[in-house]
């Protein structure tokens, strides 16, 4: 570690590798990533690590169609397997509003260059997941590039290809203080000594509150409940010779992937509850 750097990047999460990656690549090689314990120690290591290429915002549908792209490009860039599997995925439409809302969003896309997706009736959206119950299902949106990735894998990934771009990634050394000077320039004291930079990106996660906090800022941030489970091997999952595609349904706040021969169940709460509001231990 230096004392110096044009930029830090505080977390060593998804977000903080990508920035880092993303600093790299751009030709910024003075720059550092700070994690106060391992990679993906944080939120990242046990995310669900769905791929989605359906947003109602076109920005964010062009944002999510770039990071697909560019996930591949990681993998070979960095010789590490991020677990990619583009299984495909389907939005599931439970009621009329949600159909006529797949239905324009579907023109949306076709306006923007995304004409990997097309319009299911129920009876595709079984050929093309067979354990999914179509009773009062309207139709879905069906999307190619949908899937899942390993999410330790691929922030290892993303910090691989940054390390050989010329980025620094040190582990095992928490922020204690974070201060502006007069000129612009940011003081970082850490576990393991003094830096000095011109940059400070905080991708501290469920810890970004306590880092801005030293920086003097108030973030609106607060971590939320969430849960998502993992079942034993299905029978009918098993007997597949193809995974089940990502699905979503709205009206339901469910996801759901293959896992093995099993499945991964999120579900969204209608009342979710706020932990350490104060900030994250």
């Amino acid at each position: 570690m230096e004392s110096s750097y044009k930029a830090v990047v505080i977390g060593g999460g998804v977000v903080g590798a990508s920035v880092l990656y993303h600093l790299a690549k751009f030709g910024w090689k003075d720059i550092c990533l700070l994690e106060r314990s391992v990679l993906t120690a944080g939120s990242s290591w046990h995310a669900a690590g769905g791929i989605h290429a359906l947003n109602a915002d076109p920005n964010m549908a062009a944002l999510q169609a770039y990071t697909i792209d560019l996930l591949s490009e990681i993998q070979t860039e960095s010789g590490l397997d991020i677990g990619l599997h583009m299984t495909g995925g389907i939005t599931v439409a439970s009621t009329p509003e949600r159909w006529e809302w797949l239905k324009s969003t579907y023109r949306i896309f076709q306006t923007i260059g995304i004409e990997d997706c097309h319009l299911m009736d129920p009876g595709e959206i079984v050929e093309r997941c067979p354990i999914i119950d179509v009773a009062g299902v309207f139709g879905g949106l069906w999307a190619d590039r949908e899937g899942y990735i390993d999410t330790t894998g691929t922030v290892h990934a993303y910090a691989a290809a940054a390390k050989a771009r010329g980025a620094a990634v040190v582990e095992h050394n928490r922020v204690l203080d974070l201060s502006s000077r007069s000129d612009g320039t940011w003081d970082i004291a850490t576990e393991k000594g003094d830096i000095r930079a011109e940059h400070v990106v905080n991708a501290a996660g469920l810890w970004a509150k306590q880092v801005g906090r030293m920086a003097g800022l108030e973030l609106p941030l607060a971590p939320l409940e969430h849960h998502y489970f993992v079942t034993e091997s299905i029978p009918e999952v098993a007997a597949l010779d193809f995974e089940v595609p990502m699905t979503v349904d709205l009206e339901g706040y469910t996801y759901m992937r293959q896992d093995q021969s099993g499945v991964l169940i999120g579900i969204y709460e209608r009342n979710p509850k706020h932990w350490n509001v104060d900030g994250a231990p």
